[in-house]
């Protein structure tokens, strides 16, 4: 008697993972050099993962020395992301975004303009106009007539056509924090969250705004 081929659910294309406790950067990755390789290999499906780290700075590949101004107690890890220093720390909403860009278009200055529309759409949800800056990657905020500050960060490595770092959101943080580097190496302007520009939501508000708007700018 011939046994019947089992089925076996098909798997996920993209995996959403949410950490509720803060992560420590060099632990964070591990994980995602891991999944990255998982990804290529066939053998694990994308990943977004959303979570907070404990206080620190991390300096990119462009990072000039001089941007370091005072790190006080707080580590400073060296980054294969691309961009220069920047701080993450509880209040922060980071996303790390493993994705396959061979099947998206392969394309990763389009990938890079779209993560910026997917953070720009998000802050509309909370009345907030996030903008472009020629030159600068990010998403920056009008204070006034003389004045902008960045509001969310982008920092992307990609390994064979896999994606991984991400984007980070300044929802409310600590940005005396942000005194001790000069932030993604801009000297002339500041940095702001949405907890500073007035807007009171909590983290789950954002994520679920994150996750909604995603699906508008990249395929699930």
């Amino acid at each position: 008697m011939r046994r019947a081929k089992q089925k076996f659910a098909p798997q996920p294309r993209l995996e959403w993972k949410l950490s509720d406790k803060p992560i420590p950067y060099d632990s964070a990755v591990s994980v995602m050099e891991r999944r990255v390789s998982e990804i290529h290999s066939g053998d694990k499906s994308e990943m977004l993962w959303f979570l907070e780290h404990p206080p620190l700075y991390t300096a990119g590949a462009s990072a000039k020395d001089d941007d370091l101004l005072d790190p006080g107690d707080l580590p400073v890890y060296r980054s294969g992301r691309g961009g220069q220093y920047t701080y993450h720390g509880p209040g922060q909403r980071v996303v790390y975004l493993m994705l396959d860009l061979q099947r998206r278009g392969a394309d990763l200055h389009r990938f890079v303009h779209d993560l910026e529309q997917w953070l720009i759409s998000t802050l509309a949800e909370f009345d907030i106009t996030g903008e472009r800056r020629g030159g600068r990657v990010g998403v920056w905020i009008d204070l006034d007539d003389e004045r902008e500050a960045k509001i969310a960060a982008i920092g992307i490595r990609v390994r064979r056509w896999v994606t991984f770092h991400g984007v980070s959101l300044n929802i409310y943080p600590d940005l005396l924090h942000y005194r001790g580097i000069v932030s993604c190496g801009v000297r002339e302007h500041g940095v702001t969250s949405l907890k500073d520009l007035g807007v009171s939501c909590s983290m789950e508000e954002v994520d679920e705004v994150l996750k909604r708007k995603f699906t508008e700018f990249f395929e699930v």
